[in-house]
């Protein structure tokens, strides 16, 4: 280095590529190469830091291989319309066939105002009485609806809870809600998986939104439909999710467990058999975002593999006395692990400064 200035290698090899990483002595600098004259900004994108020289060009601006925020190549500027993001320009040039990126950076970065996401805000439980969420996971067309066995006994259990407990109760019908698939951010970069969820702040009408608000601001309980569908829970239940990463991942990479103190159920019913393999799968999932479940946290129904006159599964669902109050009895068990829950519920464990006993020292 002479004079804040890096040697970053061969002019005629860094040439052979329209954008790449490279480093100028610590910095990160995404360095593109365009109809003979090479451009240098800082590699960091605006948004989550995502490497902006192993992104994508268009036309003059870089795109970033996280989440598609464009930068100009040669100013920094963000894309018409947010020029005011802007990430740090750096001179380069070349000598005796070796580029040189000076360490200085001519501009400054500069993050545009944003209004934050709605999701983006403090965890923690409103005051108030025990809620219930019910999510229907149930496909169908929604212009010519079906009666669904699983939606069915979910209603019982809501209902339930309003009239014995008189408790706030939503029922959420991934059906009515229309969301992306997850884009698989995350296979990028751990950390490209955010929250609220990239997709989230990228669509304003993003039907997820209901699931995320509803799971982890609002409910205590949250019960989950699904029917049984080649041996497993429904595609929307799996697009959901997968859709969910975004909160196991505050989990695996910053200790942010999103879920506290919440109890799950569910409800599973189908033409086919393979309840214990649709309710472990459901049991994992949930015990892996932080949820807790009661003693037997799940009701199902089944005629078996062979069952394909599904009008007997529907009549047998409607006329079942035995399964609304098991539906009913599910809610029970829910409410009552989630009434213990928040009545135990504390402060993290605390070192007080005085010498420990024994047990403390375990727990230290």
């Amino acid at each position: 280095m002479t004079d804040g200035w890096h040697d970053v290698g061969d002019a005629a090899d860094l040439a052979q590529r329209p954008l790449q990483q490279i480093l100028a002595g610590q910095t990160k600098i995404a360095l593109s190469f365009i109809d003979g004259e090479f451009a240098a900004i800082h590699g960091a994108c605006n948004h989550v830091g995502g490497p902006l020289g192993q992104g994508t060009l268009d036309g003059d601006y870089v795109v970033c291989p996280w989440h598609n925020w464009k930068f100009h190549r040669v100013t920094g500027e963000g894309e018409p319309g947010y020029e005011e993001d802007r990430v740090p320009r750096f001179e380069c040039k070349v000598e005796r066939g070796r580029l040189l990126v000076r360490d200085k950076p001519l501009t400054t970065r500069n993050r545009r105002p944003h209004t934050p996401h709605s999701l983006d805000r403090e965890l923690g439980r409103e005051p108030g009485p025990l809620r219930v969420v019910g999510i229907s996971t149930t496909v169908m067309d929604q212009q010519f609806p079906r009666y669904s066995t699983s939606e069915a006994l979910l209603e019982t259990a809501l209902d339930h809870a309003r009239s014995k407990y008189e408790i706030d109760t939503r029922l959420v019908r991934l059906r009515e809600l229309s969301f992306r698939a997850c884009e698989g951010y995350y296979s990028k970069s751990a950390r490209a998986c955010t929250w609220p969820c990239s997709i989230s702040q990228m669509d304003p009408d993003d039907g997820m939104n209901a699931v995320y608000e509803n799971l982890v601001y609002w409910a205590d309980v949250v019960l989950v439909a699904t029917p049984i569908r080649w041996g497993a829970a429904s595609s929307l239940y799996f697009k959901m999710a997968e859709r969910l990463n975004t909160v196991q991942n505050q989990i695996t990479l910053r200790n942010r467990v999103m879920l506290r103190d919440k109890v799950a159920g569910f409800i599973i019913t189908g033409g086919q058999d393979n309840i214990q393999a649709v309710a472990g799968q459901m049991m994992l999932f949930f015990g892996e975002l932080g949820m807790q479940f009661p003693q037997f946290p799940f009701i199902a129904h089944s005629r078996g593999w062979t069952a394909e006159d599904m009008e007997r599964n529907v009549a047998v669902v409607q006329q079942s006395d035995e399964l609304r109050d098991g539906a009913r009895a599910l809610l029970d068990r829910c409410l009552d692990l989630a009434n213990r829950l928040q009545q135990s519920a504390s402060p993290p464990f605390q070192k007080s400064g005085r010498k420990a006993s024994g047990l403390e020292k375990r727990h230290d």
